[in-house]
């Protein structure tokens, strides 16, 4: 596109100080020029590989081997390279060197009679697959991936041609002589590396990476450190949100999950949170209490003593009370959640240890509450609020997880929308008739719905944690996020009521019912999917919703797929609670140039047999959609991003060529 001098000199004003700064990076016009073909380039390359994982709920061996694996893109790389000359054994050994090189090095060289051999045929076969990974990305960009130690020698390797045959010694020379001044390792681990993140362009995690599972702390460690990615927040993310910013309420539930999972190391060893003050309170009040009914959730392979496992429930009873009393707090103080039926604790009888919800009446399994006063149920004693202080401090303090929970504000959002796919965790609130519910927010009595409402709540979320000048504005903000963890129209949650109260003090399960939003008996509809579509700008012919939160139920029939594919729900059970019920270990999505790619994964056993017996995770891929013309770079996002920069150098080119603006030398 050429733009006229009349076009620069109407619009002269708006663009002449914008161009300014455009020319002291691009100062003459072979530098314009330069950029405008290496953009223009850019544009005709293939579409980079988008990865989507959803409700890793604290499992980090299942997550980091998927990641490390690209849902199996590695191995498929490997086969499209050495699919004909390698052995089933030698792939399975190569695509585990690539995972896990460090480790996978230490077996390998004690077992390995000729390792020098081992090393150079390895290291061959390494810069293979590097190069087929690779393809994909101008040399530009793979250059800035490069590890600094190795940049220039795995350029050299990566880049060889096929008509430089007269340089074959000299690749071989390279290689040589990294095996024999000690460095092939190091060069191994470093190629390894490249090649994992050559392959994934760029991860979107769709929810829920905080919960029961042992690891979010490492999660979030191991995205922290990843080249690109974006998180839309999960309902168990935003608790963890709300107890980072100080909301009490998200405290005492982020501490009764660990409590009930028997997880509270993640607290203690992974986030430094002192939870001696809350064990010391627990022996003081439930010392004769043997908490049946709290009784903690672990894993088979969790090792607990009798007297861990008795110390652990007294906690979690006492800190579940105290959760119950914060959330009645907020529930007073906010009538406009309307959320007074989880006002349950000036329902019961304490003398006969019953309870009234609606027109029934319960037994409760458990009626010993020594910190209770009938009176006045929902007000803390005096230890209570010297406990919950202390405990607030520790995770205000926090440094760890005050770094995590920046990094979610940095690179997280309730919604995104990326390359015509609309990801978000849950659910659009919504009524019976398909149509958008409206929510009220604030005392005001605004309501918000669709997209605005999603937008505004974001705000106050982000409000929540970083306002310091405005306490009223900062309390609201973390009650609106302790709201987004339960509920009734939380686009998070989904459902009309959490029921965790009922469902530890009555053994009767229909108080445990808990309704889901109209949304999840929508969302085999293409209608409904178009009016989202509308909602959010994005072309419903083009578009998907990419969701997780709710687990798909494989072994009953259920299925990804919604709404002819307009809807895909990928959360199959990272979490080994789930996966008993969904019949498999999670899905995972692939998106990239050729199309979009479902993944199944069966369950993953541990890293240690992943490296020593070279177990893999068992994916099936299913083909969704297959593009009939190849995506590339030009029809994403990231494609407009650099059309919108092409015209700009052209106004800066056509700025330059009519004296507007200066050369310079």
């Amino acid at each position: 596109m050429v733009y006229s001098n009349d076009y620069l000199v109407q619009d002269f004003d708006t663009n002449l100080r914008y161009l300014n700064l455009l020319s002291k990076q691009y100062p003459t016009i072979a530098s314009a020029s330069t950029e405008i073909i290496n953009l223009q380039a850019i544009l005709n390359l293939p579409k980079g590989t988008e990865h989507f994982l959803t409700d890793i709920h604290g499992e980090y061996e299942s997550f980091n081997h998927v990641l490390k694996n690209g849902s199996g893109n590695i191995k498929r790389k490997i086969m499209e390279v050495f699919g004909e000359s390698l052995s089933e054994k030698e792939i399975k050994q190569l695509a585990t060197l690539i995972y896990y090189p460090e480790q996978k090095l230490d077996i390998i060289r004690k077992n390995e009679e000729s390792i020098d051999e081992w090393y150079k045929v390895t290291i061959y076969r390494l810069v293979e697959i590097c190069r087929k990974a690779a393809f994909k990305y101008t040399r530009m960009k793979v250059r800035k991936a490069l590890p600094k130690d190795f940049a220039y020698i795995i350029e050299e390797l990566m880049h060889k041609g096929p008509y430089e045959a007269d340089k074959e010694e000299y690749y071989s020379e390279i290689i040589k002589t990294i095996i024999r001044i000690g460095r092939a390792d190091e060069f191994i681990i470093a190629m390894s590396e490249l090649i994992q993140r050559l392959v994934i362009n760029r991860l979107h995690i769709v929810g829920d990476i905080f919960d029961r599972g042992p690891g979010p702390d490492i999660v979030m460690e191991t995205l922290l450190n990843y080249h690109s990615v974006d998180i839309q927040w999960g309902n168990h993310d935003v608790l963890w949100i709300g107890a980072a910013a100080g909301s009490e309420a998200c405290i005492a539930t982020v501490i009764r999950i660990g409590a009930r999972y028997g997880n509270l190391d993640t607290l203690e060893n992974g986030y430094g949170i002192n939870i001696l003050p809350l064990a010391t309170f627990a022996l003081e009040f439930y010392k004769n209490d043997d908490c049946t009914v709290f009784k903690p959730k672990v894993e088979s392979d969790i090792n607990y003593t009798d007297n861990d496992l008795k110390l652990i429930s007294k906690m979690h009873k006492a800190i579940s009370v105290i959760q119950f009393k914060l959330e009645g707090e907020i529930i007073k103080r906010r009538p406009h959640f309307s959320m007074e039926d989880r006002l349950l604790l000036n329902k019961i009888n304490y003398i006969d240890g019953t309870i009234n919800i609606g027109e029934k009446t319960y037994e409760l399994n458990d009626y010993n509450f020594p910190t209770i006063d009938p009176k006045n149920p929902y007000k803390l004693t005096l230890e209570e609020k010297e406990l919950i202080e202390k405990l607030k401090s520790s995770f205000l303090n926090s440094d760890k997880l005050q770094k995590h929970v920046r990094f979610l504000f940095a690179n997280g959002s309730i919604y995104l929308k990326f390359n015509s796919n609309l990801l978000y965790h849950g659910c659009i609130p919504m009524n019976e008739d398909g149509s958008f519910k409206k929510v009220k927010i604030g005392s005001s009595g605004k309501s918000y719905s669709g997209k605005a409402y999603l937008d505004r709540l974001e705000i106050l979320i982000r409000e929540g944690y970083f306002h310091k000048n405005n306490p009223e504005a900062k309390l609201y903000g973390m009650d609106i996020t302790w709201y987004l963890w339960t509920g009734s129209d939380s686009p998070l949650f989904g459902k009309d009521k959490m029921t965790t109260f009922e469902r530890y003090f009555i053994d009767n399960k229909e108080a445990h019912v808990e309704k889901k939003d109209p949304y999840f008996k929508l969302e085999n509809s293409e209608k409904m999917c178009k009016i989202i579509f509308e909602e959010f700008g994005l072309d419903p012919d083009e578009s998907h919703i990419i969701n997780g939160h709710v687990p798909v139920k494989l072994k009953k029939g259920e299925s990804p797929i919604r709404a002819n594919g307009k809807l895909l729900v990928i959360d199959g059970g990272f979490s080994r609670a789930y996966q008993g019920t969904t019949g498999i270990a999670g899905y995972t999505l692939i998106y990239n140039s050729y199309g979009l790619l479902l993944v199944s994964h069966n369950p993953f056993e541990s890293t240690q047999k992943a490296i020593e017996e070279e177990k893999d995770i068992h994916s099936t891929r299913m083909v969704l959609e297959k593009e009939v013309k190849r995506k590339r770079v030009g029809d994403t996002d990231d494609g407009k991003t650099i059309k919108s920069q092409i015209k700009d150098l052209e106004m800066l080119l056509n700025a330059y060529r009519s004296g507007l603006i200066k050369e310079q030398t």
